[in-house]
C-alpha cells in the first residue's frame, strides 16, 4: 500500500510539476506579445518645435554615434550661398574649407544649383546629433534643419536616456504611425489651415 501511496504521490508530483511549467511558460509567452505590443507600436520622436539644440542627443543617446540626426525640410530651405546652418558665423573667409564649416564630422554636403543656390544634404552616416548646424540654421536662417531619431538606428528603449535630460520636453513616445515630424510639411499644412 505503501508503495502505490509513493508511486501516487510521484506521480502527483511529476503532473503539478508539468502543470506549473506550462502555466509559467504561458505567462512568459503572454509577458513577451504585451511587451512587444507596447513598445512596437510606440517609438521616439523629437518636436522639432520644442527642440532647444542642446547637444544632449549626440551625449546621451545609448548608441555610438547616436540614433539622433540632422534632417532637412527643404520645402522650408532658401538655399542660401551663406547658410547659418553649414558656414561658422565667425569664420575668417567665406569660403567651404574645412575650418568654416560647422559641422564637427563634415555631415553637411553642399551642392551647386545655379548662382546663388546651393542645396545643402545630410550624411546620415556622418552625423552625430550634436545640433550645431540645427542651431545655426535656427539662429541665421529660417530652421530648416533639425534633429530626429532615426527609427532604423534607434533601439526604441523602454525608457529613453535623451528623453530623460533634454531640458525642453522635446522628446516623447508616440504611435509608430506617427514617427516622424518634419518641420516642412507640418509647417505647410498648418500654414494652409489658418487661411
Amino acid at each position: 500500500m505503501k508503495e502505490k501511496n509513493k508511486a501516487q504521490s510521484r506521480r502527483k508530483f511529476i503532473q503539478n510539476g508539468m502543470r506549473a511549467s506550462l502555466l509559467l511558460s504561458l505567462g512568459v509567452v503572454s509577458a513577451s506579445a504585451l511587451r512587444r505590443v507596447t513598445t512596437d507600436d510606440y517609438v521616439w520622436q523629437i518636436d522639432p518645435f520644442k527642440c532647444a539644440q542642446c547637444g544632449r542627443c549626440a551625449t546621451e543617446c545609448v548608441m555610438s554615434p547616436s540614433a539622433v540626426k540632422c534632417v532637412h525640410a527643404y520645402d522650408l530651405c532658401g538655399y542660401c550661398d551663406l547658410c547659418g546652418g553649414y558656414l561658422k558665423p565667425d569664420a575668417n573667409a567665406r569660403s567651404t574649407a574645412a575650418e568654416n564649416q560647422l559641422c564637427p564630422t563634415a555631415a553637411i554636403e553642399r551642392r551647386f544649383i545655379e548662382e546663388p543656390y546651393f542645396e545643402y544634404h545630410i550624411v546620415e552616416d556622418l552625423c552625430i546629433g550634436c545640433a550645431k548646424c540645427v542651431a545655426g540654421c535656427t539662429s541665421f536662417g529660417n530652421g530648416s534643419l533639425h534633429l530626429q531619431i532615426m527609427h532604423h538606428i534607434c533601439v526604441n528603449c523602454n525608457e529613453c536616456s535623451i528623453a530623460r535630460v533634454c531640458p525642453s520636453d522635446a522628446i516623447s513616445r508616440v504611435p509608430a504611425s506617427q514617427a516622424y515630424r518634419v518641420k516642412g510639411s507640418w509647417t505647410i499644412r498648418h500654414r494652409l489651415k489658418d487661411k
